[in-house]
């Protein structure tokens, strides 16, 4: 969430338009190409900043295409994130953007959006802008040593036998030496983690006064913007009663699910459990941590649950 909130504050400051196209900022994108029943195709529709944080960009999360692992070699493993991101403009796309929703690659894009618009590193703009004047102290791209050392093991689940067993932690998603990921690469702490999310819950001011976004940029964000189409690709994730706004699940259907939380609540969740809540009607927060890949009953049964209940406890 937070370069789509980095891009918000910039969308605020009038440097990055909504709807206009990536190739404004990356002009490596302006001549796509599409997979197609024919072949590969130029691409018809242009790719926005909308299409990238609503992850209806045509984009994959392919870590491993041919472009991607051909900069690396090039650059012996030192590529920057802007060098990556132009290489991904090779590759097709999987459709043609604003059809369809997937999770994928738009956020790391969106990083090196965020680059060229601010002159910074992204690891430097969330830094300044996010980081320090919310007090996170202990988040960041760098695995320094103070972070290993306090960094919690990682387990793989193992649905067959109900047993879990520890994984190296090993972050795939740092792709080069120099490479810095939208999409994902962060590593916090739950109390800093709070802090950004207290923020977000007060309709974007942090309790020390910050703003880190306006009411109406997190209203948009928490508003859906996917399609028929694409909201069918999005109810294979299994987040019930949910919809996808700008980098994030937003609720949007109570009755059939029977959610507790109230109609706009949104946030995300994380590939080895962790779950954010945000509720700007009640101004509350909600943040809960594992670190067990595979385990599939996190999404439909954990993360609800600690919704629900937390919404019983306080009578809301």
């Amino acid at each position: 969430m937070f370069t789509c909130t980095a891009v918000m504050q910039l969308i605020e400051k009038g440097l990055i338009g909504l709807d206009s196209p990536v190739s404004d900022y990356l002009p490596e994108y302006k001549n796509l190409t599409v997979k197609t029943d024919r072949g590969i195709v130029p691409a018809k529709n242009p790719m926005t900043i909308r299409h990238l944080l609503s992850m209806q960009s045509g984009l994959n999360y392919n870590l491993d295409a041919p472009s991607i692992l051909k900069i690396k070699k090039e650059t012996n493993n030192q590529a920057t994130t802007r060098q990556v991101i132009a290489a991904l403009a090779n590759e097709p796309l999987d459709f043609e953007p604003g059809t369809h929703f997937q999770y994928s690659l738009s956020h790391d894009v969106l990083g090196a959006v965020i680059e060229v618009v601010s002159g910074q590193r992204l690891g430097e703009y969330f830094k300044k802008n996010i980081f320090e004047p919310l007090g996170m102290k202990n988040t960041g791209f760098e695995l320094t040593p103070e972070r290993k050392a306090n960094m919690s093991d990682l387990f793989s689940f193992d649905m067959n036998t109900m047993t879990s067993t520890p994984v190296p932690n090993h972050n795939r998603y740092v792709l080069t030496r120099n490479y810095e990921s939208g999409g994902a690469g962060l590593i916090s702490t739950v109390d800093d983690y709070l802090l950004f999310l207290d923020a977000m819950c007060h309709g974007g001011t942090s309790k020390d006064g910050y703003r880190l976004l306006s009411k109406e940029s997190i209203d948009l964000m928490r508003r859906d913007q996917l399609n028929e189409v694409s909201k069918k690709d999005f109810d294979l994730f299994g987040r019930h009663g949910y919809s996808y706004g700008l980098g994030v699940r937003t609720l949007i259907e109570k009755e059939k699910s029977g959610v507790k939380s109230p109609l706009g609540e949104f946030g995300w969740d994380g590939a080895a459990g962790a779950y954010a809540l945000i509720d700007v009607t009640n101004n509350l927060a909600i943040f809960y941590i594992q670190h067990v890949l595979q385990c599939g009953y996190v999404y439909n049964v954990i993360h609800p649950k600690v919704r629900d209940l937390t919404y019983e406890m306080l009578g809301l």
